[in-house]
């Protein structure tokens, strides 16, 4: 079972630039056809400074933690046993090409389903831009399965 006293532990924060090539590639990866996400003059149009963060785009961002096994690491999690639970987002701002996001993870709960079957991690992750502006919250749940 996973150790429960790690609830509220904050991961150290990390800084990550967003940048317009990965914005539009991740744009055409998904299957973005409005042109908001890949045409810089198509985005000032519709009155952003730049090219816009599509919807899921900061999970990857979020990838790009100096460890970003930190989490399953800190609570001796076997990769092998986990599931992808849940993810969410919660934008309080715009975020565009050119931004410098900062990134803090909370572990805000674990519990367990099933007799212990089944662990639940989640993960509260609070985002600012290089103004101190709050622009998101993510939230994931990992699910670990044990014996």
């Amino acid at each position: 079972m996973m150790n429960k006293a790690y609830i509220g532990h904050e991961l150290p924060p990390f800084t990550v630039d967003v940048e317009k090539g990965r914005l539009k590639f991740f744009a055409k990866a998904i299957g973005q056809t409005d042109p908001v996400y890949t045409d810089e003059d198509a985005a000032k149009a519709a009155g952003h400074p730049g090219l816009p963060v599509p919807p899921t785009f900061l999970f990857c961002l979020e990838m790009d933690a100096p460890n970003p096994g930190a989490l399953r690491d800190l609570l001796d999690i076997d990769i092998a046993k986990v599931l992808h639970g849940e993810q969410r987002f919660k934008y309080h701002g715009g975020i565009h090409a050119g931004d410098r996001l900062t990134f803090q993870q909370r572990i805000a709960d674990i519990y367990d389903k099933k007799g212990g079957a089944l662990e639940f991690v989640v993960r509260e992750t609070r985002v600012t831009n290089q103004r101190g502006e709050h622009v998101a919250d993510l939230v994931g749940t990992t699910v670990v399965r044990n014996a």
